[in-house]
């Protein structure tokens, strides 16, 4: 096994060379990295950056965003997905803000809402250099092959082993820029599929890679069946006071996912609407279940309870749903 000294050279020696420049690594104001990692949860660095930019254009301390309506941040979140995570955020800006000053041990962050043990490693060792390793999905890939895991990583006991050898390797004087160079490593070098050893500074001191088993680690419990669903939505269209306005619904504050968000109506919610052109249709996935949402235009005597006319100017000002934003998407632009 090569020595941790070793080991933090070659990697250290591998980021200052690779190292994608991005905006959030561009600070140390924990605010700016705490929402960085909140919005870099299950989606890529290339969706996140321009609602980062945007978001923090809007909120650049947590009394800003404690301060905010809902249905404000909301729209700005709208097509990021996973909308807890925004309210979470919320929630721990005012806990922020009630508090005078963001907290800066592990311990403290860890307890704000939403904030796990991997964001609160990762903005303690960030912002204010407290030697807590991260272990996230890209460092567990890394870390099961350097160490030619043998065992499912879904596995408790297993993540609690990697998560000993992420704090054994890493670097007590710079434990910020060690986790963000071993993220970097798994999202750029150690990929799930075709990873690209010879790039790696590990490669001479991977496992997986000497026992030729580089592609079959990490082993991963037998993943469920994408449960497959067909939706029809419908873009119900009206000119009132010069304006053209669209039909939406909203979500109440019964339902737990996109709850205040707004979205086209479903076919089966208005069941005397009277479908006319077939506009398109898209795939989205949520969790497991994968969607085929066809988009009808449609036409309407009358709003069903639930439903309001919105002016098309004012959707981007709304939480808008995703299959919303999409199926709008699929109009012919408006004639000059």
């Amino acid at each position: 096994m090569i020595p941790p000294r070793e080991a933090r050279r070659l990697l250290m020696d591998w980021f200052q060379s690779a190292r994608r420049d991005l905006p959030w690594r561009r600070t140390r104001n924990p605010w700016r990295i705490l929402l960085s990692e909140i919005m870099l949860q299950q989606t890529r660095v290339s969706v996140v950056i321009p609602y980062y930019e945007r978001f923090l254009e809007r909120y650049s301390t947590p009394a800003d965003l404690a301060m905010a309506p809902e249905a404000e941040y909301l729209a700005l979140w709208s097509g990021l997905g996973y909308y807890a995570r925004a309210r979470n955020l919320q929630r721990a800006a005012r806990a922020i803000a009630v508090r005078g000053s963001f907290p800066s041990t592990y311990e403290e962050i860890a307890t704000l809402p939403g904030v796990g043990d991997y964001t609160a490693a990762a903005v303690a060792s960030i912002a204010f250099g407290a030697p807590h390793a991260v272990l996230d999905g890209n460092v567990m890939r890394v870390l099961a092959r350097f160490t030619a895991e043998p065992r499912d990583v879904a596995m408790q006991s297993v993540r609690v082993r990697l998560k000993e050898e992420a704090q054994r390797l890493l670097d007590p004087d710079k434990p910020g820029d060690f986790n963000q160079a071993m993220m970097e490593l798994g999202a750029t070098v150690c990929l799930p599929k075709n990873p690209q050893c010879l790039l790696c500074p590990w490669r001479e001191a991977c496992k997986a890679r000497s026992q030729g088993r580089e592609a079959e680690l990490p082993i991963k419990g037998r993943k469920r069946e994408p449960v497959k669903l067909h939706i029809a939505l419908l873009v119900i269209e009206r000119e009132s006071g010069g304006k053209r306005q669209i039909l939406l619904k909203q979500r109440g504050a019964h339902e737990s996912r996109l709850q205040g968000f707004w979205e086209l109506p479903e076919q089966r919610d208005l069941p005397y609407a009277v479908k006319g052109e077939r506009l398109g249709e898209f795939k989205h996935s949520i969790t497991r279940h994968d969607y085929t949402i066809e988009v009808f235009r449609a036409t309407l005597s009358r709003a069903g309870r639930g439903h309001r006319w919105v002016n098309a100017g004012d959707l981007d000002a709304l939480p808008l749903a995703t299959t919303a934003r999409k199926a709008l998407a699929l109009r012919p632009a408006p004639t000059p």
